[in-house]
């Protein structure tokens, strides 16, 4: 599968490919988001995830995939610092700011970096049209944290920290994102730099996890905790392989504005399964997003 991938790299089948990958990994998104939404503290939701999906690619790093080459030992390093930077800004966003007003300051700061970073790092660059896209999905998608902010009810007093947290998070899933692109291009197999990545990445969290829910006064039960865990870990398994792929195939500010679609697929995931309100005006935002998405693809 790895050698048909690669054949693919740079053809018109591997842009299809691309676009199909990245929306692929957009709605997975939206279901990670839906799985650690309010059930459980971000810090033991994160900690399960991660340690479920270290044990699921251990077997397959070990064994399955060829080794990485010397080269890639410090790629893989600088990737485990960028993602626990990432995931102790998540968690200190989401404790304190309403997540419908988190989520989409996070995924509407990170495609813009992304593509930015994308021009500098791949030499990678929008036309006019495509950041005219750029632009009406950001409005979508800041949108509807506006509209969040202004109907929902939030933590006021925590509120300007939590918005600082969610710009800095965004930074970081631009920074990870066009990281982990190069990291994925840098070794011959792109299984191998998947299966590494999510081997050396998940071990950190579940020792942060486990400090946090022992000095709870009264810790959640671990079997519903677990089982989220491992579901988790599933999806994000294909969710970041997905957009990693995506990634390899084709250009990488594309993957990163088509990924962005995730916070239309996380409000229909919440008016269709959460039983979440949604109304015109939401719709209308995610209109937007959707638009934008496909103003992108039309420019490129």
């Amino acid at each position: 599968m790895s050698d048909w991938l690669i054949s693919l790299e740079g053809t018109a089948a591997g842009h299809q490919l691309a676009l199909l990958l990245a929306l692929a990994a957009a709605f997975l998104h939206a279901v990670f988001g839906a799985l650690q939404k309010g059930r459980h503290d971000p810090w033991l939701s994160r900690g399960a995830i991660d340690g479920f999906y270290c044990l699921m690619a251990a077997p397959f790093a070990l064994f399955v995939v060829p080794w990485p080459e010397p080269h890639m030992w410090i790629i893989f390093a600088g990737a485990f610092g960028i993602h626990t930077v990432y995931k102790i800004l998540q968690g200190y966003a989401y404790t304190r700011g309403a997540y419908t007003v988190v989520y989409p300051v996070v995924r509407g700061t990170g495609p813009l970096f992304a593509v930015i970073g994308a021009s500098l790092v791949f030499g990678e660059h929008f036309g006019a049209v495509q950041w005219l896209g750029v632009g009406v999905l950001l409005s979508g998608i800041f949108g509807l944290a506006v509209y969040n902010l202004m109907y929902l009810q939030v933590a006021r007093e925590t509120l300007p920290a939590a918005l600082t947290f969610a710009v800095a998070t965004g930074l970081f899933v631009a920074l990870y994102t066009t990281y982990d692109a190069y990291g994925i291009r840098a070794t011959a197999d792109p299984f191998t730099f998947l299966a590494w990545f999510f081997f050396i990445d998940g071990w950190l969290m579940p020792i942060v996890a486990l400090v946090r829910y022992r000095a709870m006064p009264v810790p959640p039960a671990l079997p519903p905790l677990m089982a989220r865990g491992f579901v988790g870990g599933l999806v994000a398994f294909l969710s970041f392989g997905s957009i990693m792929l995506a990634t390899r195939l084709d250009k990488v500010g594309e993957a990163a504005v088509l990924r962005e679609t995730s916070t239309v697929f996380a409000a229909v995931i919440g008016w269709l399964v959460l039983k979440e309100t949604v109304g015109p005006r939401r719709v209308a935002l995610m209109a937007l997003i959707a638009i934008g998405a496909v103003i992108v693809e039309i420019g490129g």
